[in-house]
């Protein structure tokens, strides 16, 4: 009789854990840590509208009566048979009609955001393929050096835009008069790249072989800011980012002055080097302001997301030059002082002494 009300103690116990809210949640934070395409987002979404229970015309209302972002009931539709990617704010929309506590909204936003990633990258591998090649064409900013972030005799880190991976192709099997084409033809990629924010590997002021720099890394959940000085008449900015390759797959949002401007692409892992990655922040954005309020924040990794120190260069009446350091890390107080430098959910801090492979 008491191993039976043993047992039945168990069961309600199990029941109890299984409902709770919270196992719930961290459930669902698992499959929308998964998410890395259209189609697994908009099963999840279709899932929460079956929790839901309602029609579309009532979430319709729902939101209507929220106010904010409207729903439209075609919208909702192709976005839950995966037809339609939809804005995050309508996502969000969606979510709250569908009555998703706004504490779960933030595991949905870095969903969206990494399946919004991927397309980017999709999208800049055929911008690659289907570019021209024209004769004579010049990149008019400093020169990127690819070999210098790459470890020899290595692959092309996966998930980079077309120049890295162009890059392997070339060394692997075509002859130097075709590598001479496709470097022209990669020059005029850089021009398109440049208007969606898609990165580059570039080699600021061919830095030393050895070098020491210290920084930080923040993981889920995190971010780091910074404001940067240029010049309002710039036509073009670049930022670059020093970091420590060792950890693979570092991805992260930026935003400049709060509006969404590209992304920092996953790398692959390899040795522990130096590497410095670029983006080109959209002209939009940026032309005519002497002040950029930058924040980086975590989307994913194999383990965090680390920066040591970030260039801001400017292109003025056609020409290149610095703007900006911001020299993060503890011994450098006065840098982070001067940019507002600020770190949420830090997991590392401390100095490195690392190479440039060339």
């Amino acid at each position: 009789m008491e191993n039976r009300a043993a047992r039945h103690q168990t069961q309600r116990s199990s029941v109890t854990i299984s409902d709770d809210p919270e196992a719930s949640r961290a459930v669902r934070r698992s499959e929308l840590d998964s998410v890395a395409c259209t189609e697994e987002l908009a099963r999840l979404l279709a899932e929460q509208y079956a929790r839901a229970d309602v029609s579309l015309r009532e979430l319709e209302l729902r939101a209507n009566r929220a106010g904010g972002t409207r729903l439209a009931r075609a919208t909702c539709s192709d976005m839950l048979a995966g037809r339609r990617f939809p804005k995050k704010a309508v996502m969000v929309a969606f979510l709250r009609a569908c009555q998703v506590p706004d504490g779960q909204l933030p595991d949905w936003e870095r969903a969206w955001e990494r399946v919004k990633i991927s397309q980017i990258s999709t999208a800049q591998v055929s911008t690659q393929v289907s570019v021209a090649q024209p004769a004579g064409a010049e990149h008019d900013g400093p020169a990127p050096q690819y070999s210098s972030s790459e470890p020899k005799g290595g692959s092309a880190p996966a998930g980079q835009n077309s120049q890295p991976v162009m890059g392997k192709a070339v060394r692997d099997r075509k002859p130097a008069r075709r590598r001479i084409g496709l470097s022209i033809g990669l020059a005029a990629a850089a021009g398109l790249a440049a208007a969606i924010g898609l990165l580059a590997l570039t080699d600021p002021g061919s830095p030393p072989q050895g070098l020491t720099d210290d920084g930080r890394a923040f993981s889920r959940g995190g971010s780091s800011r910074f404001n940067v000085t240029v010049n309002p008449a710039h036509t073009e900015i670049r930022l670059t980012r020093r970091l420590d390759a060792i950890i693979a797959r570092q991805t992260a949002t930026v935003t400049v002055d709060g509006a969404l401007a590209a992304v920092w692409q996953p790398l692959q892992g390899g040795p522990r080097i130096w590497k410095d990655q670029s983006i080109v922040l959209p002209p939009a954005l940026t032309v005519g302001h002497r002040r950029l309020a930058i924040v980086n924040t975590f989307v994913s990794s194999e383990l965090d997301f680390n920066e040591f120190t970030y260039f801001v260069d400017q292109k003025v009446d056609g020409a290149w030059s610095r703007a900006d350091t911001v020299n993060v890390g503890p011994d450098h107080p006065d840098s982070e002082a001067e940019h507002d430098y600020r770190i949420t959910d830090q997991t590392w801090v401390g100095a490195r002494r690392l190479s440039y492979l060339k």
